[in-house]
């Protein structure tokens, strides 16, 4: 495939970033790949691995004569590394992020953006439990969804651009408005994060249940907890300190459901139970048909398995 830009700087080098190059690089979507971490060690670490064909040591060096700039930081960090690389982007350049928010970064990035440059919000559906250069790979994105919230007056041709990237990296594209999109990755993604780190918080806070049995026993459910809640603890705050208002609607129907719950099963309603856990069940086989897992019985969850949603 030919490529769709001449020079893709990287600022924030994590999972979503070196899996973005190992998959740019697999599929020639970049002539040329710069990366930038504010860690000296992850700088070291990625001149080792070798999947930037540069890496510089400030921001400012690493976006000037890139024609796409992607911030791939913690979203509390967008608007200062905006202000920061806004002298230096060149005329025409992209500037997307891959933020699981994306009014709080819009509202943060944007007045920092020069005339002449484009900016369109973005977010990958895809991620691991792991973080770091070293857990990138390039399939990361494959079949995953990457929603895009571009402004009204969006340049299409810039947009189109930036489409066909995500796109050749292996994943679909939708396009939708930023308070959508903060909303549905509310209900997907930030209120069971926040769920998982409870449940695993409320395990380690039974004392009636030692540390070892609740590692040697843990069942499925469980383990899959500990796998969400094991997610990057800087990135989750600013998710929810900057998605405030979603993710407390959601979290609010979702402790009315449990109240609702706990009442059948204190009144012993099987049925309420039943017809609940039937509607729920046929959620789950619905992403299955969308191709968004599998129904393979891969309870430890192989380090390589994209989970949608981070």
């Amino acid at each position: 495939m030919a490529a769709i830009y001449n020079r893709v700087a990287l600022i924030g080098l994590g999972l979503i970033a070196s899996s973005m190059a190992h998959a740019m690089r697999a599929e020639g979507l970049a002539a040329e790949i710069v990366g930038y971490a504010r860690s000296a060690e992850t700088r070291a670490t990625v001149r080792e691995l070798g999947f930037c064909d540069r890496v510089t040591d400030t921001a400012a060096e690493a976006v000037a004569g890139a024609d796409l700039v992607v911030l791939a930081v913690p979203v509390g960090a967008m608007g200062a590394l905006a202000e920061e690389i806004a002298p230096h982007l060149a005329p025409g350049a992209m500037v997307t992020d891959v933020g699981s928010v994306k009014q709080a970064v819009i509202a943060a990035v944007v007045p920092h953006i020069p005339a002449g440059v484009h900016f369109i919000a973005g977010h990958p559906l895809a991620g691991t439990e792991h973080s770091g250069p070293r857990s990138g790979f390039a399939t990361l994105f494959r079949n995953r969804w990457w929603l895009l919230t571009p402004a009204e007056d969006a340049d299409p041709v810039a947009l189109a651009r930036l489409r066909a990237l995500c796109e050749g990296m292996g994943a679909n594209v939708d396009v939708m408005d930023a308070p959508h999109h903060d909303l549905v990755l509310a209900v997907t993604s930030h209120t069971p994060h926040l769920i998982a780190y409870t449940m695993v918080g409320v395990a380690d806070d039974l004392r009636r249940v030692t540390d070892s049995e609740v590692i040697r026993y843990s069942a499925a459910g469980f383990r899959d907890f500990t796998r969400i809640a094991a997610s990057d603890p800087t990135m989750w705050r600013d998710v929810f300190l900057t998605n405030k208002e979603a993710t407390l609607d959601i979290l609010g129907r979702f402790t009315e459901e449990l109240f609702a719950l706990q009442r059948a099963i204190r009144l012993g309603d099987g049925d309420h139970l039943h017809k609940y856990f039937t509607r729920t069940r046929a959620i789950r086989r619905g992403i299955i048909e969308a191709g968004q897992d599998t129904s393979a019985p891969d309870f430890g969850r192989s380090g390589t398995t994209a989970a949608p949603g981070a």
